[in-house]
Formats: structure tokens, sequence, C-alpha cells
């Protein structure tokens, strides 16, 4: 079966548009494609109580929980909002994400 074609990247710096954290902006830690979520550095951050595990204390602890990735957008930091990507084909054949407003390319 083929993977899901999303249309951000671990690594890349995106902006929450919907939900409790609308208009916060972080890095992508992590990407959960079967659940169409994504992790971000700082946002959505949930407390779970944990029973300690042998060397591990247990308590609460903070951690990031998924968000759904039609809530967020990639940030251009050019345009220092949040935009829609297009793709362009390079002149080697490869292909890039660029900023459809400013052109700007986010696969370097």
């Amino acid at each position: 079966m083929l993977g899901k074609n999303l249309h951000v990247k671990k690594g890349d710096t995106v902006m929450v548009v919907a939900g409790k954290d609308k208009n916060k902006s972080g890095k992508i830690i992590q990407i959960l494609p079967k659940k169409d979520g994504v992790l971000v550095e700082g946002l959505n951050v949930v407390k779970r109580h944990t029973r300690a595990r042998g060397n591990e204390p247990g308590g609460i602890l903070e951690k990031e929980a998924p968000i759904h990735i039609s809530n967020v957008m990639l940030y251009c930091g050019k345009c220092r909002k949040p935009v829609r990507t297009k793709i362009n084909v390079l002149e080697d054949g490869k292909k890039a994400r660029v900023c459809t407003k400013c052109g700007e390319a986010f696969d370097k």
C-alpha cells in the first residue's frame, strides 16, 4: 500500500490554524500518517498521570498530543504567515515545495 502524500514534513515550521493553539507556531517533531496527525514542539501540551515502572519515577508528565494535519499550515519566514504550497520541478528533475505567495522554496 502506498504512503500518504502529506503537505508537511518532520522539521518544518508550521502554524496552527484551528483549535486551542490557534495562531501559535512550532517545529514538527513527528508525523503520524495513520492518524493524520502531527506532533508540534510545545503545542497541544497535555498532562499524563504515569505509574512508576522499574527505575522510572511516576508522576504527572507533560507531553505533546497530536494535532490533525488539516489544522496546521506551513509557515513562510519571508511572508511571516501560514501559506499554501505548490510543487515546482527544478532543472535537475527534483521536486521542491514552494510558497504560492512569494515563491520561497522550503526544500533546500
